[in-house]
């Protein structure tokens, strides 16, 4: 699913939510006790919970996997890590040349070793040479 940013901080811009998100972040967690500790820190129904839920998980923040007649979410990596990429690219936005960038730099260290390594092993051939003929 491609999680688009709008999308996501969307969903992160209500309190709620980013709660649900702190209780999912740390293990999966059934939606009864989700629905439980929400409703302990503010007045909201359990079908607003389960709204907010939904959000979540329409922004691809949040992933549901049912077990009989019970739902656990949990945290999904893949929309932290789009919200993530996104504020990368805003703050850096030439981030994604500096893994090109770092390659070209060994390369050419390579180059420069392999080359001083050649002409060195000329410079000993040369040096053998002369002392044979001056012996």
């Amino acid at each position: 699913m491609d999680r688009a940013p709008a999308q996501i901080f969307e969903a992160l811009g209500d309190p709620v939510r980013r709660f649900i998100l702190e209780l999912v972040a740390t293990e999966e967690q059934p939606a009864g006790a989700v629905v439980a500790a929400v409703r302990q820190h503010m007045r909201i129904s359990q079908p607003g919970v389960s709204q907010h839920l939904k959000v979540l998980r329409d922004a691809g923040l949040v992933l549901v996997r049912a077990e009989g007649t019970r739902r656990w979410y949990a945290l999904d990596p893949a929309g932290v890590d789009a919200a993530r990429a996104w504020l990368t690219e805003l703050a850096d936005p030439l981030h994604r040349f500096a893994q090109p960038l770092d390659a070209l730099a060994t390369e050419i260290a390579r180059g420069k070793r392999a080359r001083r390594s050649a002409g060195s092993d000329r410079t000993g051939e040369e040096d053998s040479g002369r002392s044979a003929r001056h012996a």
